[in-house]
């Protein structure tokens, strides 16, 4: 089995593809190439396509069989999310609903998701933990939130097991 790792020709996506390859695993990537790019996973299996068409994750997730799931594609320039909230709505949060419904569809049920310290808001204290309380100042940080609450209630629905 292989792990599906969406945005894995981004930066943060592309280390996890080289970590998860040395390790001897062979991972699958994800990605719409609107940021990432095709060099940075060469030698891997490659799927070119958006979480937002239903179709084409059905074909992935047909073609191939996950263990887990690993999410690091999303819109991610607060400035730009504070000018273009929907496109970060539609994409952030309607793009893993997306993939949630194709993972449950398969009967994958686990997820690390990546998030941002954008849920946090403006810094409370000078330390940031999981228990700072979630503010979020702009449409980026707040569709990233909206992903953890609708990560919690798969969990509760679905049993998914994500982090």
């Amino acid at each position: 089995m292989s792990i599906l790792i969406c945005g894995g020709a981004g930066y943060i996506g592309s280390h996890m593809v080289r970590r998860l390859r040395a390790e001897g695993r062979e991972p699958v990537v994800l990605d719409n190439l609107s940021t990432g790019h095709r060099e940075a996973v060469e030698g891997c299996e490659l799927m070119v396509g958006d979480l937002l068409d239903e179709a084409f994750l059905r074909e992935v997730f047909s073609k191939f069989r996950f263990e887990a799931v690993m999410h690091f594609c999303a819109k991610s320039l607060v400035g730009e999310s504070m000018h273009e909230p929907y496109a970060y709505y539609r994409n952030n949060v309607g793009g893993t609903v997306n993939l949630l419904a194709a993972m449950r569809a398969h009967d994958v049920g686990r997820l690390i998701f990546s998030s941002t310290a954008a849920v946090f808001g403006m810094p409370q204290a000078d330390s940031i933990d999981e228990d700072h309380p979630c503010d979020p100042i702009n449409p980026y940080g707040r569709s990233k939130l909206m992903v953890e609450h609708i990560l919690r209630d798969a969990a509760r629905a679905y049993g998914l097991r994500s982090v």
